[in-house]
């Protein structure tokens, strides 16, 4: 049996797609099986992601309308093969999928993965009912601005009514400079305001949003932000990436005040 973590915001455009894709290939460099399944029917981004979007034949909508088996709608990544991908139905209306359909899905993958991941829609309607309901742990994803850690809050208590095990926080976009000059909160900060652990912090990083994974941007501080981040959601380890710290020295501070 596989766990099953779904991977949710509330609020749209704080890089949860991103979160998701990256959390996938650090796992998969960890050495366990992998799938990342796009939760949003309708209005899929995590095959963008990908970079998989040109070698979809066939998705979650053909595997529930039983047009293909489930091993055929999946699509193994090109340079991991333990991690897969299952992709949305990008043609078909949001209530196309019922929660009983999706979960039987994520009862299959359950058997074959030691990861099932889910890439949970935006906002608190059916989709997130549907994305939510199979999975035994989630990951809340939030950034440091105020609108974003009050849908997280929001998200934390409809979470609670569910068979959540366990809950955890990610802070993306983390603006190391600001949080030293007290200009924005930190990801501990928020973890302790909305008291929730703390599970990741990813830095903001202009290039991750072009091309999507640390892997394609050979991004480091990235990647060791998502390496710990993987680490911590196996159970590996308990540190967070420090955000704060590449602006900690002498050399950016003297900079800084020069400018």
């Amino acid at each position: 049996m596989g766990r099953r973590i779904v991977v949710t915001s509330g609020k749209g455009g704080v890089g949860k797609t991103t979160v998701v894709a990256n959390l996938g290939i650090a796992l998969a460099l960890g050495g366990v099986s992998v799938v990342l399944v796009d939760g949003d029917i309708g209005l899929n981004n995590l095959d963008v992601a990908l970079s998989a979007e040109n070698r979809i034949i066939y998705d979650i909508g053909d595997v529930v309308a039983k047009k293909c088996r489930l091993k055929q709608a999946l699509i193994r990544d090109e340079n991991l093969d333990n991690l897969y991908l299952l992709p949305s139905a990008k043609l078909l209306p949001q209530d196309s999928i019922s929660a009983q359909a999706f979960c039987a899905v994520i009862n299959e993958l359950d058997k074959d993965f030691d990861y099932v991941i889910i890439d949970c829609p935006a906002g608190i309607e059916q989709g997130f009912h549907r994305a939510v309901l199979p999975a035994r742990e989630a990951l809340v994803v939030t950034t440091p601005h105020i609108s974003a850690v009050r849908d997280a809050d929001k998200v934390l208590g409809l979470l609670t009514t569910y068979n959540i095990k366990e809950i955890g926080l990610i802070v993306n976009r983390v603006r190391g400079d600001l949080v030293i000059k007290e200009e924005a909160m930190s990801a501990r900060e928020i973890a302790e305001l909305l008291h929730t652990p703390l599970r990741g912090a990813i830095p903001e990083d202009d290039k991750l949003g072009f091309s999507g994974t640390f892997a394609e941007t050979g991004s480091e501080r990235c990647y060791n932000a998502y390496k710990m981040l993987a680490e911590a959601v196996a159970c590996k380890g308990g540190k967070v990436y420090d955000c704060e710290r590449p602006f900690q020295g002498l050399i950016y501070r003297f900079i800084h005040r020069r400018g």
